[in-house]
């Protein structure tokens, strides 16, 4: 990435979506259990596998950068209830998905390992006896930890529990921008839960870093990275710092003055990627980079990388049960977001009714532009004819205008149009973001500068 225009870069850093979903959440509206229960009747996927994903939304301390649905609290009842609720929510999604295997699962936070041992175990067997989980080899079990509550005998434990996956938070390594962030964490006792996981055999290890935190220089993200490349996860996930402290309360204590400018942001994420790129990761990505040998680079070559709430994905044929506050499901034509509210939360679940606030049903032209945009988003190229095979239509004829939209792209280098397809170049990779919103047809200007990060 050397020859990256920062210039152009500048041009095209704007606010948007990073398509998790499409539509994305900010179409969601009302939506209830009745709807969720006809998207899956509907849906006639009942030979497809599934994914699972459990939110445990507990954090002990505060992370003063974190934009996530968290609770943040030491007292471990807490806990103790919200598992009651999450069993309860657990009986309840099981019985739509008799008979379907579920080869992916993970939980997220928050902080799973805020869970005890006994808790961890006891969970993961009620999820084992309300679905059927596909063998070890055979599917993906991960777990997002805090190494700060993880030793080498948890790893060890996580890894017994049946996880074959494991994801951790670093986030930077330097002293002075960990204690701005409110997370200080040594690479030693990080170096320690690498080295257990692979002890314990956990088949992959991924980490996550943030560029643009306070007091991030060049000088400091390269140090981190160096630790970082010496580790040699398997995946790394390099997120871009937000700043909107209006949203995100913790934000507030970080003080605006000590962040790196928007050109400095600029060239921190390109150290980044050459740093990465020269030790041999991939980039697969909106921010996400994995070594060549990892599911994600060999999905991304056989054209069957997805991408989801949990971000790039190898199982593109899976429906999404989310449990816990605030997670998303994606079954069938639906997304189905639970509320984010622990006493509704609680409430519905007493009536023994899903948590179900706000969601969207998927019309013909969404799983169109869906379509569209999975494809450049985790391809990086789109094929006519794999659209109009599927679904019947002229791409050229459909897409008249985002075609035309694009071309000021093209003569910018980003992308080429021709007859038959469109090709990312690989500075459009950087702007994938930009590209994937030309097919966006619910984007709103406004509310695009106020709901969404940056592109870069």
């Amino acid at each position: 990435m050397s020859s990256v225009d920062l210039n152009l870069i500048r041009r095209y850093n704007v606010n948007g979506p990073r398509y998790t979903s499409y539509p994305t959440a900010l179409q969601f509206s009302d939506f209830n259990q009745a709807q969720y229960e006809e998207a899956i009747e509907d849906s006639d996927r009942s030979d497809r596998p599934l994914s699972l994903y459990f939110h445990i939304p507990f954090c002990s301390k505060l992370c003063y950068y974190c934009a996530c649905s968290k609770i943040v609290t030491r007292d471990k009842e807490k806990g103790v209830r919200y598992l009651e609720f999450l069993k309860r929510e657990i009986d309840l999604q099981a019985r739509y998905f008799i008979g379907r295997s579920v080869s992916q699962l993970h939980w997220g936070g928050g902080t799973p390992t805020f869970l005890d041992d006994d808790q961890i175990f006891d969970l993961m067997d009620t999820i084992r006896n309300r679905f059927d989980l596909v063998s070890d080899a055979g599917g993906e079990y991960g777990i997002e930890i805090d190494p700060r509550t993880v030793d080498a005998r948890r790893v060890g434990q996580l890894r017994q529990a049946g996880f074959n996956r494991l994801s951790l938070g670093i986030q930077d390594f330097e002293p002075e921008v960990q204690k701005a962030v409110n997370r200080v964490q040594s690479y030693e006792s990080t170096k320690e839960v690498i080295d257990a996981a692979r002890a314990a055999d956990f088949r992959s290890v991924s980490v996550d870093l943030i560029y643009g935190l306070p007091h991030q220089t060049l000088a400091t993200i390269a140090n981190t990275l160096r630790q970082v490349i010496e580790l040699s996860p398997d995946r790394i996930s390099i997120y871009n710092y937000a700043h909107l402290p209006d949203r995100f309360t913790p934000q507030q204590r970080i003080n605006v003055v000590d962040l790196p400018s928007a050109d400095q942001k600029l060239l921190i994420l390109k150290a980044c990627i050459e740093m990465l790129t020269d030790a041999g990761y991939v980039y697969i990505g909106m921010d996400h980079f994995a070594k060549p040998t990892d599911e994600l680079a060999i999905a991304q070559v056989a054209g069957t990388l997805h991408r989801n709430f949990q971000g790039y994905s190898t199982f593109a044929d899976c429906d999404m049960v989310a449990m816990g506050i605030t997670s998303i499901s994606q079954v069938g034509n639906c997304y189905s977001q639970n509320t984010k509210s622990m006493e509704a939360y609680e409430q519905a679940l007493s009536r023994d009714e899903l948590p179900i606030e706000r969601g969207i049903l998927i019309d013909e032209d969404d799983l169109i532009r869906k379509a569209v945009i999975m494809a450049l988003i985790c391809q990086f190229e789109l094929q006519y004819a794999d659209i109009e095979n599927r679904y019947g239509i002229v791409f050229t004829e459909y897409f008249s205008e985002e075609l035309a939209r694009l071309r000021a792209m093209e003569s910018d280098q980003l992308l080429i149009i021709d007859d038959e397809a469109i090709r990312v170049n690989p500075v459009g990779r950087l702007l994938i973001r930009n590209i994937c919103m030309a097919f966006d047809r619910h984007l709103n200007p406004t509310l695009q500068a106020q709901s969404y990060s940056k592109a870069i």
